[in-house]
């Protein structure tokens, strides 16, 4: 209940204000279908969110992690503003760069979304 009341003032105060929080979409890839000789016959629908998103300096705990490098950063994704659970299968393109999602875990006050992420080329 505070969560989703929390997560709505964050919100607001995005939307009024401009930041820190800008206007992303959540991508996940769709999955593809194989013929008998294993060739991909479709590559599956995405699917596509909009979300509020702030891309920030990574953590000490994410800098600690196996297989950091020092381009990923912290993708912080209000929860108010996705209509579904986010996962490490989806990216996050935010400020006209992509994400991939190397950890993503609920933030501490049930705000969002706290991730790692790392830009696709």
């Amino acid at each position: 209940m505070f969560a989703q009341a929390f997560a709505n003032i964050a919100t607001a105060f995005s939307d009024t204000n401009g930041a820190p929080f800008v206007d992303a979409v959540a991508v996940w890839q769709g999955s593809p279908t194989y013929d008998d000789g294993g060739s991909i016959t479709s590559p599956g629908t995405a699917s596509e969110y909009p979300c509020k998103a702030q891309l920030d300096a990574p953590t000490q705990q994410m800098r600690a992690a196996e297989g950091f490098l020092e381009t990923d950063v912290r993708v912080l994704v209000l929860s108010s503003s996705l209509a579904v659970e986010l996962d490490t299968a989806a990216q996050i393109t935010a400020d006209g760069e992509t994400y991939a999602l190397l950890t993503c875990q609920r933030d501490a006050a049930g705000i969002g979304y706290e991730c790692r992420g790392r830009k696709v080329v």
